[in-house]
């Protein structure tokens, strides 16, 4: 796939992983996506960038919150944090992390939508977020999974500008692809409390493998847990999956990559 040189606004554009074992963590998704890494050192607390070809895909970094669960956070493109802060709140959502500057990389925030799903905010300037996606080891997709599907669609296309397809009946299966600019960037699905990834409100996110099963063996050989079997969709062969320290994603074998 091409480098990544630029995200429309309310398009996921960067990933990150709160941990509370780094060198556990570089060695697990080390080994399951070929990542490389680059710790930013004290200076930036100890934040590392994982990468593929010398490119930035995602980060890891130790948990601020020893009471927070591990797991995987989306971020979303805003070309003026300070302002989508302001536009989350008159929407009703909470403003966890107020924006700050991240050294000259970027502007950065952390919030909650009203049905409790937390995302990031990343207003890029030296750092643009992933500049691979769609490939191998890299950020494919980003779910929203929550129990209330049109509070979430409401939030996000007053915040975002997102529109929502409905491709399921919207009764049993409520599955919304997220579009931003006419382009798919995502989907939202409404969930229970069978959902494998977790009960909790969250964005999922989906790293490509060239096998979906080798991965998934790779994952539980390294520690980690398979939630969900390996297994087809029309959109590829896809496994829930988790790290061993229970942070939850999925791996999917697309069907360009088959």
């Amino acid at each position: 796939m091409p480098e990544r040189t630029t995200y429309p606004e309310g398009a996921p554009n960067w990933v990150d992983l709160g941990t509370p074992d780094l060198d556990a963590a570089k060695l697990f998704y080390g080994r399951l996506f070929g990542w490389t890494f680059t710790d930013t050192g004290p200076e930036h607390g100890y934040y590392v960038l994982c990468e593929l070809d010398g490119l930035p895909v995602a980060g890891l970094g130790p948990l601020q919150d020893p009471g927070v669960p591990s797991m995987w956070s989306t971020y979303l493109a805003s070309g003026d944090a300070d302002h989508t802060a302001g536009r989350i709140r008159d929407a009703g959502g909470r403003v966890l992390m107020e924006p700050l500057d991240v050294a000259d990389a970027g502007r950065m925030l952390y919030a909650v939508d009203p049905t409790g799903a937390g995302f990031g905010v990343w207003q890029a300037e030296g750092h643009l977020g992933s500049r691979r996606t769609g490939e191998p080891g890299a950020p494919a997709w980003h779910e929203l999974r929550t129990p209330d599907g049109a509070t979430a669609d409401e939030f996000y296309r007053a915040v975002f500008g997102h529109e929502h397809e409905q491709i399921g009946d919207g009764r049993t299966f409520d599955y919304a692809v997220i579009r931003v600019a006419d382009e798919p960037v995502g989907g939202r699905l409404r969930v229970g409390s069978d959902d494998p990834s977790g009960v909790r409100p969250h964005w999922l996110t989906y790293f490509a493998v060239a096998d979906t099963d080798a991965a998934a063996a790779v994952v539980a050989e390294a520690g980690g847990t398979v939630r969900r079997d390996p297994v087809d969709t029309p959109y590829g062969r896809l496994a829930v999956v988790a790290d061993p320290c229970g942070a939850a994603f999925t791996v999917i074998q697309l069907p360009q990559l088959s």
